[in-house]
């Protein structure tokens, strides 16, 4: 045996010797931006391959995406193989906006899944009432990791957007939280949102007693706390959130990523890496 072969035994017999360390889970909250807006040079058509290279720049195991179309879903799956996803709307169809879950099929398995409905009727799709006036939601999924069979709980959302709605605002955060504790004890819970309010208030001080905040909390960040830009690239508000219980968020970036003046949405993605 020669001594470059005896080094690359060597290598080979150290890597099996080391115990396996299963890579971060890594989380995307991202605001695809509706493509039934009117926004010009900004519509779906010109940005869908920037919203995909986007994913596949930070290459998230799931992505809790909201104002999602079915055209939408189907174009970034179709750019991204890997992913694949699944929803009802907002009217327990396919014709309206999704809270749309994307995940890697080679790095997690989708146990089960399900949604609710911020009303006094949560089970009935596309219910509402507290003020709300279009039907507000959360679809929810239970994973396991394929690398490690650890499990966890992906809940994604969008609140009410008016200024006049943080009443409501903090409802649905009750019921969120109220759905939450009902969950097994002992598997990880993280949410993703879209939650039209900046923290401070009463809808996040609700939610954030039995959640941690990632931007709060995670001791690496990178990029700027506030991510909805409206397609100017310079964020205003910091209403897009990733929160969790019983896993620790070990680093969170907001995600500026452009093309020739031209971003993937009118929100900036946010990603938190946690340690599962």
């Amino acid at each position: 045996m020669t001594r470059l072969s005896r080094i690359a035994l060597a290598a080979v017999l150290a890597a099996l010797a080391l115990p396996s360390v299963a890579a971060d889970l890594k989380v995307m909250t991202f605001n695809v931006r509706t493509m039934t807006g009117k926004d010009g040079p900004n519509g779906w058509e010109f940005r869908r391959d920037l919203f995909a290279d986007t994913i596949r720049q930070m290459h998230p195991d799931v992505i809790g995406t909201q104002e999602l179309y079915k055209q939408q879903g189907d174009d970034t799956v179709q750019r991204l193989p890997e992913y694949t996803w699944f929803g009802r709307d907002r009217y327990g169809k396919h014709t309206d906006e999704h809270m749309g879950i994307f995940y890697r099929k080679d790095s997690l398995k989708l146990v089960k899944s399900g949604d609710f409905w911020y009303s006094s009727t949560p089970d009935k799709p596309a219910s509402m009432d507290w003020g709300n006036i279009m039907p507000r939601m959360v679809n929810w999924a239970l994973f396991e990791r394929l690398s490690d069979h650890k499990r966890f709980y992906l809940l994604d959302t969008h609140l009410p957007y008016r200024d006049q709605d943080e009443d409501v605002r903090t409802r649905c955060t009750r019921l969120l939280a109220e759905f939450i504790a009902k969950l097994p004890k002992g598997v990880p819970v993280i949410v993703t949102g879209d939650f039209n309010t900046v923290p401070g208030g009463e809808s996040h001080k609700v939610i954030t007693a039995s959640l941690k905040d990632a931007w709060d909390t995670a001791p690496k960040r990178e990029g700027p706390a506030e991510t909805f830009h409206d397609f100017t690239g310079k964020a205003t508000k910091r209403i897009d959130w990733i929160l969790s219980s019983g896993v620790t968020a070990k680093s969170i970036e907001t995600i500026t990523t452009s093309k020739d003046g031209r971003y993937p949405s009118d929100h900036f993605p946010v990603q938190a890496d946690f340690d599962l």
